[in-house]
């Protein structure tokens, strides 16, 4: 883990309320990372108190263990301290920031035949950054992966298009967006209406060869860890990480 400066070289709207940030270190040197960590950014309070927040890397590398350019999707929250820092930063400007941290990564040791990757919101960001470690499992180990994500309409679907490439691109994966409240205008074969528990279910989780991935909203995160408990899976086969919104 190490601390440095990221100045930031280009940004995007996702959604009308999430920015794509894209920073490179200030110093030059690479980020090294493993795809499902995150980091901190770290500011202070117009009181001076220090904070900081955390936000997966959601940078597709190539398979070296570093990147250039560390992508981040950053959700807005009204009256929040990071929402006026990271709406306001101008591409050329810094911000301080650490890590790598977490353990929301692919393990080597897995040996199960399928993996249930299940997000919302800006919590689909790490499953975007182990996208080249995707295609590479599906090749060397034959497994395969779904990913459902929830979102409220196709507003608000992050990086969907790049999942869906992806899923062409690669047979053992398929993309599984649900539509809480607006279905998209001209469904597609996979698109869902309702909470992610619906495409989940319909994938129907099995003990003897799944291992899931929860990451999002935390009601969403502990709906769906009970329901993969009741379809079986063990507490190890089930790993999570709750994105919740702080002022």
């Amino acid at each position: 883990m190490e601390h440095f400066k990221l100045r930031l070289a280009a940004s995007r709207m996702l959604a009308p309320s999430v920015r794509h940030l894209a920073f490179e270190r200030e110093d030059g040197a690479p980020f090294a990372f493993v795809p499902g960590q995150f980091i901190q950014i770290h500011f202070h309070y117009d009181d001076g108190k220090p904070t900081k927040r955390s936000y997966s890397v959601g940078t597709i590398g190539d398979g070296s263990g570093s990147v250039r350019q560390l992508e981040i999707a950053v959700s807005y929250v009204e009256g929040g301290a990071a929402t006026a820092l990271l709406s306001q930063l101008d591409e050329g400007g810094t911000v301080e920031a650490s890590g790598p941290f977490g353990r929301f990564c692919l393990m080597d040791a897995d040996a199960n035949a399928r993996y249930l990757f299940v997000a919302t919101g800006t919590g689909v960001t790490p499953f975007r950054a182990m996208l080249p470690k995707i295609r590479e499992l599906t090749a060397t180990r034959g497994c395969t992966f779904a990913l459902v994500y929830g979102a409220r309409s196709e507003t608000e679907l992050l990086y969907g298009d790049e999942f869906e490439a992806f899923a062409r691109e690669v047979p053992g994966f398929s993309f599984h967006p649900c539509f809480s409240r607006v279905p998209r205008a001209v469904p597609r074969p996979h698109d869902r209406n309702g909470r992610v528990q619906v495409a989940l279910g319909e994938l129907a989780p099995n003990a003897t060869t799944d291992i899931a991935y929860l990451c999002g909203n935390p009601d969403m995160v502990d709906e769906s860890f009970a329901m993969l408990k009741t379809a079986g899976l063990g507490v190890p086969q089930i790993r999570r990480e709750k994105y919740i919104s702080s002022r």
